[in-house]
């Protein structure tokens, strides 16, 4: 039977058992069962919805009472408040800025109960007509799978931070029916890393995620968009004016939600109460408007059909603002893409028709700029450009508009980052100390090997007599040489030492003895994706100054050297550049 070479395909090893727990193959088993779980947990929060709004008759439905619409929502706050203060306080608000502070600075470390609790604490905001989206508690919740999954299979901290990827992922995938937008977000916001093996990972999990979403929920587009079209390419600069508008709109939603939260934070008032009195304040501005109830789905749809005049887009664009302040300042517990999306519709259709009245040959259907406005307010909230981009296209299945799309949202971006220096996100880690962005000591816990190692490294076969070895070490420059066998897997180092020692037992026969007879076989390695705190402790244990780096889940196969020189040289690199 030939003996396998290095490189070559080996297929009773594949299907070993213990070849599917080392970490990379690991890491696509739990990425499948992590995307299943995330859309098993985006059907059952939008079910929840659903039950807890049938089990509750319709807030702004007829033959209630006047102040039915105002009770309901109260009603909702008083039920979560235990929840939010007590419980799990991580539920409270929009929860994307607590997983992405797990990523960057807890080591993707999630509480499980958070996925059990937010489900909870945000099915009954939304469904009793909190204005709020269910994006922010599935980002939560599919985040909270990931994490509790790597934490239980004891992975290492850059993993588990991947797995919490694939689960915000897959929520979001799975919720909207938005698998390619489930990536980009993950990447763009909250592991902030593009990498290919990220990449690779997270869109396994949001594929699997949206299959098994698409086979409970359906895959109807999120919204029913007629077809739209350039009608001019003089309307792109309407466009990018709308983006502008459109940032400037976001920065009033931010500035507004977390005034209302300040204010809430500072009331004399139970905060296990809070949550009631922002459902009372919310139910008394819904009974003048009754569209700014909940996620707003159809009232967005009438502006994307052009069914809405141009004074009420305006009034419901701002009653949103004040309204989700309201749900979340409070401490309700939901998203802000949802409420972006709806000031975006109604911004851009309100624009839309003003465009239409001044310019009516040049001009598309208001229904065209309200569904562009929606990517560009929450571009301009979240500076998530790519994501806001593909969500649209994904929840609308539109690819008329995606010019203006991009245009407008880039803009949205540019003039957002010009305005001020924090997002929607953001802002709320900034207000309590923290920032993502800020530049910090390099940590040993914080470079992988694969940063800092020497690859392909001069090599000698084990096979090599004693003879060439010296010659082939007097013409190198290096001190020490790893020792391969046929397969290109690392057995052992010859340093001087051994050289040396080989010399002094070789002098009468150097083609006698090979390196296999002189070297001082290998005992730990390391592989590319280990931090280089694990390789430090493992060179101190084993009293060696260099390692061998290994290929992960292969047999052996070198890759490169690590050295103790090699370590800090590149720390006191990257420490330079960490200076401001």
């Amino acid at each position: 039977m030939p003996v396998p070479r290095a490189g070559d395909l080996d297929w009773r090893r594949i299907l070993q058992r213990d070849f599917w727990l080392r970490d990379e193959q690991s890491l696509v088993v739990v990425a499948l069962l992590i995307g299943a779980l995330s859309g098993l947990a985006a059907a059952a929060l939008v079910g929840m919805i659903d039950w807890i709004g049938q089990l509750i008759p319709a807030v702004e439905g007829e033959g209630h009472p006047p102040w039915w619409i105002v009770l309901v929502p109260a009603a909702g706050g008083l039920l979560i408040g235990p929840i939010v203060t007590m419980a799990a306080p991580e539920t409270k608000g929009h929860g994307v800025p607590e997983v992405m502070l797990a990523v960057a600075r807890n080591r993707g470390v999630i509480r499980a109960r958070v996925a059990v609790l937010k489900a909870i604490s945000a099915a009954i905001t939304i469904g009793t007509g909190g204005s709020a989206g269910r994006e922010g508690p599935i980002v939560q919740i599919g985040s909270a799978v990931g994490s509790a999954s790597g934490t239980l299979l004891r992975r290492k901290p850059e993993m588990v931070r991947m797995l919490v990827a694939c689960g915000a992922a897959g929520g979001i995938a799975a919720s909207f029916n938005t698998p390619i937008a489930g990536v980009i977000f993950a990447l763009e916001v909250i592991l902030r890393d593009f990498t290919g093996r990220a990449f690779a990972t997270v869109v396994i999990a949001a594929v699997t995620a949206s299959v098994v979403s698409r086979g409970i929920l359906g895959q109807a587009a999120f919204f029913d968009v007629p077809a739209h079209s350039v009608v001019s390419h003089w309307e792109l600069l309407s466009y990018a004016a709308l983006g502008v508008l459109g940032a400037v709109m976001a920065r009033i939603f931010v500035v507004v939600l977390y005034r209302i939260e300040d204010a809430f934070e500072d009331l004399p008032f139970p905060g296990v109460l809070k949550p009631a009195l922002g459902g009372l304040l919310l139910g008394g501005l819904a009974w003048l408007m009754p569209g700014v109830l909940g996620t707003g789905h159809e009232t967005i749809e009438l502006a994307l059909h052009g069914e809405l005049l141009l004074g009420g887009m305006l009034a419901l664009a701002f009653a949103k603002i004040l309204a989700t302040s309201f749900t979340l300042g409070s401490g309700g517990s939901g998203g802000v893409f949802a409420p972006s999306l709806f000031m975006g519709a109604m911004l851009g259709g309100a624009f839309g028709a003003t465009m239409n009245l001044l310019f009516p040959q040049l001009q598309a259907h208001p229904g065209a700029y309200a569904l562009v406005g929606m990517g560009v307010v929450f571009t301009g909230a979240t500076w998530a450009a790519m994501s806001g981009i593909l969500f649209l296209f994904e929840l609308t299945r539109d690819y008329g508009l995606i010019l203006p799309m991009m245009i407008a949202c880039v803009t949205s971006l540019l003039v957002a980052r010009r305005m001020a220096p924090d997002t929607i996100y953001t802002r709320k880690l900034l207000r309590r100390g923290i920032d993502l962005d800020a530049r910090s000591p390099v940590q040993l816990t914080d470079v992988l090997v694969e940063a800092v190692m020497t690859p392909n490294p001069e090599t000698i076969r084990a096979d090599t007599t004693l003879r060439t070895l010296l010659s082939q070490v007097d013409a190198s420059h290096h001190s020490g040489f790893p020792v391969v066998d046929e397969r290109g897997r690392a057995i052992g180092i010859i340093t001087a030492a051994e050289l040396i020692d080989g010399m002094a037992v070789g002098h009468d026969g150097p083609d006698l003895i090979i390196a296999q007879d002189v070297m001082r076989p290998f005992e730990p390695s390391v592989t590319p994706h280990e931090t280089i705190a694990e390789a430090v402790e493992k060179m101190r244990v084993a009293g060696v100054r260099r390692l061998p780096v290994v290929e992960d889940g292969s047999e052996g196969r070198l890759l490169g050297i690590l050295t103790n020189h090699d370590v800090v040289s590149t720390l006191a690199r990257l420490r330079k550049e960490s200076r401001p």
